[in-house]
């Protein structure tokens, strides 16, 4: 038993000193009380402190948080500055550079425009001596094509006189003789006509009239004229027979002329007694292609690729065919300045096929009437009188000398000569003849200022059938000076 159980007995057993007891218990409990009180406030006042300690050493460390990231933040804001910085002095170093290179490329720019210049000068300075040059060759070719074929015409006229001459047929030797000329002759004028042909294309001054033509028209002058060669070198040609008539947009000397071309080549280089076949096939609705199909000896490969080239015989040089071997060239230029093609297959022993292909066209619409067409009929003549007058202006004595001596065979005319346009034209004002032959080149007045000066004339006082006669040998005299 401890005190307080033996004090608590002894106040029970005692009310006296219990009522004591009891106010000593209450004072002592009192006493206690405040001294807890004062513990308790002073653990209040302890934790109070400690909190306080707590708070402030918490609010320490935030600001040392705080003054932490600010100097972090700082310190990113000085970086960035830096960074900011060393971008801008790239960006101005890459701009120093590039106005550097831009002041280095405008010089240059100006060099290059003042050399730009200085080229443009060279290159129309160029260009007006190649076109002096051009105009100096057309010129040259126009000259040469009129002084080389004038004496030809001379030559070949009057051979072709001493071969018909029935009154003093000529001996069978002066008959070899005549033979010959002609035969170098006509090689020389084919020549002639074949360089400057070319000279022409290539220049870029060959004049083509484009227009509706008869196919069949062509086939039959073609057929005409190459015959006799074929039965001269024994060879059977066979020329189709047209049950359309076609016809197509090109020119018709031209188209002749490479038709022929090709007819005289299968003839040339065929064997004896071989044969030349043309065919014409509408290969669509708007092409056709004729075709020359002979039985020679073939090309090979390697000649068919050299086959266009100029002056390229193919070894035929020494053989006893002649040849310019510019005659092809010619032809290919020609067809494709008309919108065609010429191509050509070949197999070695069997012969070759050379085609060409044209574009078809509509056939034209005839403009004159048949009494304008009756009108351009000549009237023939009755009991030997002339009937028709021929005017012939030349200056060429030689030419004018051959045309007196063809004309002086023929009953049903009679012949005016001029030495130049101006006397030409009064002679034909006065006279009115139903023929004029003309000279392209002519001193003084040119041919087509001449003829212009007649179709005025002919519009103002002649019937319609004269002035188309005139518009037509205009237009072939401008077409002709064009061609060279």
């Amino acid at each position: 038993m401890n005190r307080n159980d033996i004090d608590g007995a002894s106040d029970i057993d005692d009310p006296g000193r219990q009522g004591m007891t009891c106010q000593g218990n209450d004072g002592r409990s009192a006493a206690r009380g405040n001294e807890t009180g004062r513990r308790d406030s002073a653990v209040n006042e302890n934790v109070a402190d400690i909190q306080s300690r707590e708070e402030s050493a918490t609010a320490r460390e935030d600001a040392a948080h705080l003054r932490e990231e600010a100097a972090t933040s700082r310190e990113q804001e000085i970086h960035a500055a830096a960074t900011t910085q060393a971008a801008s002095d790239d960006h101005m170093m890459m701009l120093q550079q590039s106005n550097e290179r831009l002041i280095i490329s405008t010089i240059e720019a100006q060099q290059l425009a003042e050399q730009l210049q200085v080229t443009k000068a060279q290159l129309e300075r160029t260009k007006s001596v190649a076109e002096k040059a051009s105009l100096a060759k057309s010129e040259f070719l126009s000259s040469m094509s009129h002084e080389l074929r004038s004496p030809l015409n001379a030559i070949l006229g009057f051979a072709q006189l001493m071969e018909a001459d029935a009154t003093t047929p000529p001996t069978p030797p002066q008959k070899e003789s005549i033979g010959q000329i002609l035969k170098a002759g006509w090689y020389l004028l084919d020549l002639i006509n074949e360089i400057l042909d070319l000279a022409l294309i290539e220049s870029g001054r060959l004049s083509l009239l484009h227009e509706p033509i008869s196919l069949v028209d062509v086939m039959i002058d073609c057929q005409a004229m190459i015959e006799p060669q074929a039965q001269k070198h024994d060879i059977h040609i066979t020329f189709p027979r047209f049950e359309t008539p076609y016809f197509v947009y090109a020119d018709r000397t031209r188209v002749k002329q490479v038709l022929l071309n090709l007819l005289s080549n299968a003839i040339k280089y065929n064997r004896v007694g071989g044969t030349v076949v043309v065919d014409c096939t509408a290969i669509s609705q708007e092409r056709i292609r004729v075709s020359v199909t002979d039985t020679g000896a073939g090309l090979t490969p390697d000649k068919l690729e050299q086959l266009f080239q100029s002056f390229n015989r193919l070894g035929q040089e020494d053989s006893a065919e002649e040849g310019t071997g510019i005659g092809l060239v010619v032809s290919k230029r020609l067809i494709e300045l008309m919108g065609g093609a010429i191509g050509v297959e070949s197999t070695v022993g069997s012969g070759s096929v050379f085609w060409i292909e044209l574009n078809l066209t509509v056939e034209p619409q005839h403009t004159v009437d048949a009494v304008a067409l009756e009108a351009l009929v000549p009237p023939r003549a009755e009991h030997g009188m002339p009937l028709r007058t021929l005017l012939y202006i030349e200056d060429n004595p030689a030419n004018l000398m051959l045309v007196e001596k063809l004309i002086a065979r023929r009953a049903d005319l009679s012949l005016l000569s001029a030495s130049d346009a101006k006397l030409g034209i009064s002679l034909a004002r006065t006279n009115q003849p139903e023929i004029i032959l003309m000279d392209i080149n002519l001193p003084g007045i040119s041919c087509i200022e001449a003829l212009k000066l007649l179709r005025e004339d002919l519009r103002r006082a002649t019937t319609s059938d004269e002035l188309l006669r005139t518009s037509m040998m205009f237009q072939e005299a401008r077409r002709t000076v064009n061609c060279g």
